[in-house]
């Protein structure tokens, strides 16, 4: 014990307000050297099993400074290459029973935020009333129907390059998709009304069931061109239900040139439009000729009128303005009951009524040749 140091006991010292403090009792010198090698043995502890258990470099840096001075650290201590099961890596997209922790799955959001929806935008679907997921209504048909426009997950751009050809393909009844023709029996394939080939436009037979080729409906423009509804509607005064009905009139959509959101576009062809106006609904097409000009005059007559009738109003409106004008620029006449001559009221001298040009009916006073017009009711 005589060669080991101890801890000197503490001088007497004067405090500021001159008061010396007492010296220290054996008892509480050997407390504080007891408490002294205890801290020391906890230390030495703490650095054997650091080196033991190859910590990480966290701990490596907190412990760095309980090396002591002149001392080399282990390679593994500061070693990197394996990560201790102790420590949280938020990185990390293991699972916790393999070792990894991620914090941020444990974090919950504070008390103001705990209303807040995070939505995937990818996901959503434009219903035309708003942008809704399929988790918003699980039993919605058109929210978890595939999109037919939109390139799936799963394909490449090529992949959907080729798919998009396909449909249109398939669509269009061309290519391998194109019906087959049979040797044996010739009578059963169909050909062209007009030249009497096989290669017919499978489409139209399709959708209007004429059997025609590509090459005779440029030929023909007047019996196999397309006419849209408007067109329909003015040029051989069919309804709309007569242009709805498929059976009677059958139609080809395509989608509208002028505004993609817009319905598509219904085309018809020519002559079945044709031959349904003069057979059927006009009987001839010198009777739709008479319907379209008694239309036509009936709309000129109407529009005629009621220019008149604003005409009429027009004149009625400005008829006493002018009369005033008049009178106050000095060319005589008065207010309606004012005598002309003398000082007193003047009573009008109506006579018969005339009918004038325009076919009203019009009353002259004898005395001051104001004019009246009467209507009869």
């Amino acid at each position: 014990m005589a060669d080991r140091p101890s801890t000197p006991p503490l001088q007497a010292t004067h405090t500021s307000g001159g008061v010396e403090r007492s010296p220290l009792t054996p008892e509480q010198v050997k407390q504080i050297e007891i408490n002294r090698l205890k801290a020391k043995a906890l230390r030495n502890q703490r650095e054997t099993e650091a080196r033991q258990h190859n910590t990480g470099s966290s701990l490596q840096r907190s412990s760095s400074s309980n090396v002591a001075a002149g001392q080399k650290r282990a390679h593994s201590a500061i070693s990197t290459s394996s990560i201790p099961a102790t420590q949280r890596d938020a990185r990390s997209k293991e699972p916790e029973r393999n070792g990894s922790f991620r914090p941020l799955d444990e974090i919950q959001p504070a008390r103001n935020f705990t209303k807040f929806v995070d939505y995937d935008f990818s996901k959503m679907t434009d219903t035309k009333g708003g942008f809704l997921t399929a988790e918003d209504d699980p039993h919605n048909r058109q929210l978890h129907a595939p999109n037919q426009e939109e390139k799936p997950a799963h394909m490449t751009l090529k992949e959907w390059e080729r798919h998009q050809l396909l449909r249109s393909l398939r669509d269009q009844k061309a290519g391998p998709y194109e019906p087959g023709l049979s040797v044996l029996k010739k009578e059963d394939n169909k050909v062209c009304k007009e030249c009497g080939t096989l290669e017919i436009d499978w489409k139209w037979e399709d959708v209007f069931g004429c059997a025609v080729c590509n090459g005779c409906k440029e030929k023909f423009p007047e019996k196999y061109s397309l006419l849209t509804k408007t067109e329909a509607k003015e040029d051989y005064l069919l309804t709309d239900p007569e242009l709805r009905d498929e059976e009677l009139l059958p139609h080809l959509e395509r989608p509208n040139p002028h505004k993609s959101t817009w319905n598509n576009m219904m085309l018809f062809l020519r002559y079945q439009v044709e031959e349904y106006a003069f057979t059927k609904k006009w009987g001839s097409a010198e009777a739709l000729d008479e319907e379209f000009n008694k239309r036509e005059s009936g709309k000129k007559k109407r529009k005629e009128d009621k220019f008149k009738s604003k005409l009429q109003e027009l004149k009625k409106k400005t008829r006493v303005e002018a009369y005033r004008r008049s009178r106050q620029a000095g060319g005589g006449g008065g207010e309606f009951g004012d005598e002309i001559s003398k000082g007193g009221k003047h009573n009008h001298v109506w006579g018969r009524p005339v009918q004038n040009e325009e076919g009203l009916e019009v009353k002259t006073c004898i005395e001051c040749g104001m004019e009246v017009e009467e209507l009869e009711f």
